[in-house]
């Protein structure tokens, strides 16, 4: 099979990338001049430099391709630039599909977020449960844009796409928000758990590339919609299995979550005065999206697609010792240059 994939560089669409690298496939993948691409080039995919929004070149690129993954988003909980996140999320989900039609490719596979579901009625909620009112950040309602570019196209022009809806997704490599804070809370940086009662749904990132690869195999798939998420826990449970798997301590300090969202309004005020991220990347997005929860049941695309979720302890584990082992070799490399290692901030653009 010919591949074509947006998001190769990112947390999700990596792990997919080695994936259907490692079963034969030839794989085209879109990157950005700025983004690294070593590791593609290693699995022998064929990297094609142009914007999310450059259509013609994305045509050009999917002619002859079987599939088209798309992971690349801009993802994140607070950003300087609101306005990114429509250029991205709906404009740049926009021209991917349009593309994927006029290429004439037999299946899409749009890996997207629960987020763009915001609070539904009921829970568990599940593919069924009508979408709630509202969503919880920026980033959650032009995703919620994106995807009604997506079903219209499905609708008006029979774009055969198929799209997946994961919850919090572990696993090696992930350094946005969900990671930042695992790495924080075992690092002790982090002085409370947050949202305590608060219950997410979470999925090891393995698991969303099982559930887009059978997405795409299988032939009956086209319009539907899947929620990915195995086990749901609050935020006290989640943190305690955090620091369980890492082997430190639970932080001791409680705080309600009243408090959590008034300091995420200060955080996020100062962000935008001075233009840098908020400490433990708590903004007003991040808490309320946090205090609401995503709380699903996602057993309909392990039933289907016919795979099974990972435990969380075991993602987690994966994750931890990913973690560590960049750590090791981030204190290490300063020894052996005898320089200071810099750390640089790029744009918050994923996958999955």
């Amino acid at each position: 099979m010919k591949i074509f994939i947006t998001g190769a560089t990112g947390f999700i669409g990596s792990h997919l990338a080695q994936r259907l690298a490692a079963e034969g496939h030839q794989l085209r993948c879109l990157a950005r001049s700025t983004s690294r691409t070593e590791n593609l080039r290693a699995l022998g995919a064929e990297i094609i430099t142009a914007d999310l929004t450059d259509r013609e070149t994305l045509c050009d690129a999917m002619r002859g391709c079987d599939w088209v993954f798309h992971l690349a988003n801009l993802y994140a909980m607070w950003h300087p630039r609101p306005e990114e996140f429509w250029q991205t999320n709906v404009e740049g989900t926009r021209c991917v599909m349009e593309a994927a039609l006029e290429a004439g490719v037999a299946k899409v596979v749009y890996v997207s977020t629960v987020a763009v579901l915001g609070k539904p009625a009921g829970r568990p909620f599940d593919e069924d449960s009508p979408a709630g009112p509202r969503q919880f950040s920026t980033y959650g309602r032009s995703k919620a844009e994106g995807d009604q570019v997506v079903w219209e196209l499905y609708r008006t022009r029979g774009l055969p796409v198929v799209t997946l809806y994961p919850g919090i997704v572990l696993g090696p490599g992930d350094d946005k928000p969900s990671g930042i804070y695992i790495q924080d809370l075992i690092r002790g940086r982090v002085p409370t758990p947050i949202f305590r009662r608060s219950v997410e749904t979470y999925t090891s990132v393995e698991d969303v590339v099982e559930a887009a690869i059978e997405a795409a195999k299988q032939p009956d798939t086209v319009g539907k919609r899947y929620l990915i998420g195995g086990e749901r826990l609050n935020g006290m449970d989640y943190a305690r299995e955090i620091c369980d798997v890492a082997g430190v301590r639970v932080p001791w300090m409680r705080l309600p979550d009243f408090v959590v969202i008034a300091a995420a309004y200060w955080f996020t005020l100062c962000s935008n005065l001075t233009q840098t991220p908020p400490p433990w990347g708590l903004s007003v997005d991040a808490a309320w999206t946090l205090y609401n929860g995503f709380d699903f049941d996602g057993s309909r695309a392990a039933r289907e697609l016919g795979f099974s979720y990972t435990p969380v302890r075991e993602a987690l584990s994966e994750a931890v010792a990913w973690y560590r082992k960049r750590w090791e070799e981030e204190e290490d490399s300063p020894r052996r240059h005898g320089v200071h290692g810099e750390e640089s901030l790029e744009k918050e653009r994923r996958t999955s």
